[in-house]
């Protein structure tokens, strides 16, 4: 993992009356966009540069927000309380009318903010994202939440890649996986546990006709985590609107978001469209 003393993008940290959150920022362009990463074993804070070097493309059009999850996290966290919490983070900050990308669960984050605070939201991008859990769906998640609980580091980060990654991906990347479980603390497993388990009972479908943003969903037919169908249910839920949008790919994974050399020109012409 990187090293967090050495990296040139500093870690900052919101707080509110109840809570504090990390973030860190980049980027000089005039408009605001927001990152919101979908679970991770570990904090994507200690990974800023790379972060910011991956979405270089956008930094002249945008000022970079990217939110980690809350600090002190309660044992039992859903995805509408972490909402809350990153809708807090934002007015605290003074963020409002944002371009909101949202990756996986948080993707699901994205959603919840843009129903509940439709005034934070200009534009909202999700990737591999889902409105609604299904049990099926669950299996994945709640089987890396089990490697954890067994604070098996080397089998969640292998099982972890295998999942998000394509197969030529996941084997070039194996070492850096068994490299990086040896950095997992136990701070780290029990966040991580926390945030699975946030997930399960998901559903806001029967809301998606709240939010008033233009919306882009990308998702990716070989979905190994949560199944190109959640993807196309937030479509068949979005589709009659002219101001929704839908792109699937075909080989990159779950994590097309990192995978797909093309996605952050889809992103950047989405919002500055």
């Amino acid at each position: 993992m990187p090293d967090k003393e050495k990296q040139s993008i500093p870690i900052e940290t919101v707080r509110t009356d109840t809570f504090s959150m990390k973030y860190f920022r980049f980027g000089s362009g005039a408009q605001t966009l927001v990152i919101l990463p979908g679970l991770s074993i570990q904090s994507v804070m200690g990974a800023a540069d790379a972060v910011a070097a991956a979405y270089a493309s956008l930094t002249e059009s945008f000022t970079i927000y990217l939110f980690d999850r809350r600090s002190d996290m309660p044992p039992s966290y859903t995805v509408r309380e972490m909402a809350r919490d990153t809708a807090a983070a934002f007015e605290a900050l003074g963020l409002k009318d944002v371009c909101l990308f949202g990756a996986s669960q948080g993707g699901m984050i994205a959603q919840v903010i843009a129903i509940e605070h439709p005034e934070l939201v200009r534009k909202m991008m999700l990737g591999s994202s889902s409105a609604h859990v299904q049990d099926a769906q669950y299996r994945v998640l709640e089987s890396w939440a089990q490697l954890a609980k067994k604070k098996d580091r080397v089998g969640l980060y292998l099982a972890f890649g295998k999942e998000i990654y394509p197969p030529k991906i996941y084997e070039q990347s194996r070492d850096a996986l068994k490299a990086a479980a040896g950095t997992v603390t136990d701070e780290d497993l029990r966040r991580f546990i926390i945030l699975v388990e946030g997930t399960k009972g998901f559903n806001i479908v029967d809301e998606l006709d709240r939010i008033r943003c233009p919306v882009m969903a990308v998702g990716v037919f070989e979905d190994r985590v949560l199944d190109s169908d959640a993807t196309m249910e937030i479509a068949e839920s979005l589709d009659w609107r002219a101001d929704f949008r839908l792109y699937m790919y075909i080989g990159y994974g779950h994590a097309a978001f990192d995978t797909a050399p093309d996605y952050r020109e889809r992103m950047l012409n989405f919002f500055l469209s």
